[in-house]
């Protein structure tokens, strides 16, 4: 398989290592919104699914009519 490029790749620099308070804690946020994006991402996906999935069961009961 080949290897996906968005993979996530997460460091977190050590208050030592930073130059500043931002630079400490930027890559940490960073890592957090692509976190946040992959996860609305799905939400989204699994609400249109659902609602697909609702389409289609109207879709068929609309087909079928009343039985007599």
């Amino acid at each position: 398989m080949a290897r996906r490029p968005d993979r996530i790749r997460i460091e977190v620099l050590g208050l030592a290592e930073a130059k500043t308070a931002e630079d400490a804690f930027r890559p940490s946020d960073d890592a957090i919104r692509s976190i946040a994006r992959l996860i609305g991402r799905q939400m989204a996906r699994e609400q249109f699914e659902r609602a697909r999935a609702l389409e289609r069961k109207q879709a068929r009961q609309n087909r079928s009519g009343p039985m007599r």
